[in-house]
């Protein structure tokens, strides 16, 4: 919840503020599914892949278009589990928590 308020002293379209890891992650994501806002986003660029990203120091979430969101969601687990941070599946059904460690979190 704390995370969701968007309090941090810092803007939330650059992946600096963020964790190593988080870093990292990000960019192997951004090489797929570039960011809209942002010093690393390209105004010309206007395929579906492009995402709105909102960044801070321990999470980033990404906005994905209908159309590539399956194949987001994919790479976005991959990725996380390469990096060693975790996945809050919110579009989900049944929003599970994934941590680094492999343990998942499902709501009652």
């Amino acid at each position: 919840e704390k995370q969701a308020q968007w309090g941090e002293r810092h803007e939330y379209d650059d992946p600096a503020v963020s964790s190593p890891a988080l870093q990292a992650w990000f960019a192997e994501m951004a090489a797929v599914f570039p960011p809209l806002n942002g010093p690393l986003s390209n105004d010309d660029d206007d395929r579906a892949e492009v995402t709105e990203y909102s960044i801070g120091r321990d999470v980033i979430y990404g906005a994905f278009a209908y159309s590539v969101a399956e194949r987001a969601h994919g790479l976005v687990q991959d990725l996380a589990e390469k990096h060693g941070v975790g996945f809050f599946d919110v579009s989900a059904d049944e929003a599970a928590i994934v941590y680094p460690d492999g343990l998942v979190l499902m709501p009652e």
